[in-house]
């Protein structure tokens, strides 16, 4: 049975610790006897719905300080008399944090281990490496992120990080159900809003920090305070952490690190790096790694397209070590990874032997972070289609159409325009390529630029289809229009080559 006392809630006027908590909300629909309801501030105020969840009966509503005036203020100004003891308020600073630890005691099991991995690109292929590695030494395992939860068990996804009430319930119903390890992205906005606190974790890694999301975080330094605070607040002391010694960030998060007494594991090229990438030869269908840990040398073939895919292969190595793994079976298992959905996916080849790839990459680095892993297995030209969302942080769109130059020919389309004018964000990423020979292409249809990208591969090309990946919709003003990179792809080879077919005949 849980009460106040085992949630860790601060004192409310005129509640017992020892009440009995039967649920905790925040969203006041669902507040009821029993029910905690916080009153968190998002877009909008919970301290407004705060008197609806006190007069369903919630015993006890968790706010602000400013929260607790608003509840006030709206409690008197409907004719209600205030106890004499007060309203039966928990203040708190963060009402987000304490929800997020109050989540964690309530529905108290976790699996046995848990690893986070938060940076701005790789976050679900490492997640998805990592539970293809514990599941190849024999446990039970899931990933939960974008994609939502894959492995032992599987359910579609919906948010990168899902909301304490979410997360904390679905980790115990994993426990239940036998899952052993889970591997879980965690994003900026989830850790800004707390919602990974709480969680139980063994492990946690750092990827790489670059510009995105400043539509969300005010600026660069407050993103990568988010990021920072994995390390610096969510994983425990005495837990691992997995840091990419080749990232401007390894420095903060390594001093972070240090100065909470946590294991610290550096992946990379750099000389500093523990577990230390000596080199990658590359190849039509994947890549030949060299490594070291702990003085010896170590080698796998992986069946991954890119650089930064071994590069993230290593990441979750680190990670699986990190939660008590043998490193000699993890080295063993990594020839067995196969890629994520969406993640430098190969989706279809040209009868004359052009291969298509689909990649989530939507940031100005993580294009040409992508044009430069394919680059490496591609022996003719490389076609790169992309675009850039709208309502989101515009000040990137030129820098993506710079990134796009990378590649030999660029075709600039429709991303998810949202409630902007598609032509008016072509055109700004169309200004980041000006005065660029060639000029890239611009055809705001997405299928029918993918169509035009297909229909130009030589047998040696290479086409990468950029910036919605896993995505199944293509957001356009306020409806989702169904709409798969992948299948796209396909169905542009099948049509063109069963023409060429027809030609030949």
């Amino acid at each position: 049975m849980a009460t106040l006392a085992s949630l860790g809630l601060p004192p409310a006027p005129g509640v017992s610790p020892a009440t009995e908590i039967l649920g905790l909300a925040s969203d006041s629909r669902k507040a009821g006897p029993g029910i905690v309801f916080f009153a968190l501030q998002g877009t909008v105020d919970g301290a407004e719905f705060a008197p609806f969840a006190l007069r369903m009966g919630s015993p006890i509503v968790v706010c602000s300080p400013e929260g607790a005036e608003t509840i006030r203020a709206l409690w008197l100004s409907e004719g209600r008399e205030v106890p004499a003891a007060g309203l039966p308020l928990a203040v708190t600073e963060a009402p987000r944090l304490a929800l997020a630890r109050a989540a964690a005691a309530f529905f108290a099991a976790q699996p046995e281990a848990v690893a986070a991995v938060t940076g701005t690109n790789g976050k679900t292929s490492v997640a998805s490496f990592l539970r293809q590695l514990w599941t190849h030494l024999g446990r039970r395992a899931v990933n939960i992120g974008t994609v939502g939860v894959e492995g032992a068990v599987d359910r579609p996804g919906g948010l990168t990080t899902p909301d304490p009430l979410t997360l904390h319930a679905l980790l115990a119903e994993l426990a239940g159900l036998g899952v052993e390890r889970a591997a879980i992205e965690a994003s900026s906005h989830g850790l800004a809003q707390h919602r990974a606190d709480g969680v139980r974790l063994r492990a946690a890694g750092l990827t790489n920090v670059t510009r995105d999301h400043l539509d969300y975080h005010p600026t660069p330094e407050d993103y990568l305070q988010a990021k920072l605070g994995l390390f610096a607040r969510v994983l425990p002391a005495d837990g691992t952490a997995a840091l990419n010694a080749d990232d401007p960030s390894f420095p903060r998060a390594a001093e972070i690190v240090r100065a909470r007494g946590q294991r610290l594991i550096a992946v990379g090229r750099a000389e500093i790096a523990d577990l230390r990438l000596l080199s990658a030869q590359f190849h039509e269908t994947g890549q030949t790694l060299q490594f070291s840990w702990e003085g010896e040398t170590f080698q796998a073939e992986l069946p991954l397209v890119g650089a930064f895919q071994g590069e993230n292969a290593l990441m979750a190595a680190a990670l699986a070590i990190g939660c008590g793994e043998d490193p000699r079976a993890v080295f063993a298992a990594l020839p067995k990874l196969t890629g994520v959905k969406g993640r430098m996916e190969h989706v279809a080849t040209r009868a004359n032997g052009a291969r298509v790839y689909v990649d989530y990459s939507h940031t100005p680095d993580s294009l040409a972070t992508a044009i430069a892993a394919l680059r490496l297995h591609t022996p003719g030209r490389l076609v790169v289609v992309f675009g850039a969302g709208g309502d989101r942080d515009a000040g990137k769109r030129p820098l993506m159409g710079r990134a796009a130059l990378a590649a030999d020919v660029a075709v600039v389309t429709d991303d998810n325009p949202r409630s902007e004018d598609p032509a008016a964000i072509r055109a700004q990423v169309m200004a980041g390529a000006q005065g660029a020979d060639p000029a890239p292409m611009e055809i705001g249809d997405r299928a029918e630029a993918i169509l035009s990208a297909v229909d130009m591969l030589g047998p040696q090309d290479r086409l990468l289809i950029a910036g919605k990946g896993h995505e199944t919709g293509q957001i356009v003003g306020h409806e989702v229009i169904p709409f798969d990179d992948a299948e796209q792809a396909r169905a542009a080879v099948q049509v063109l080559d069963a023409e060429d077919d027809t030609g030949d005949a």
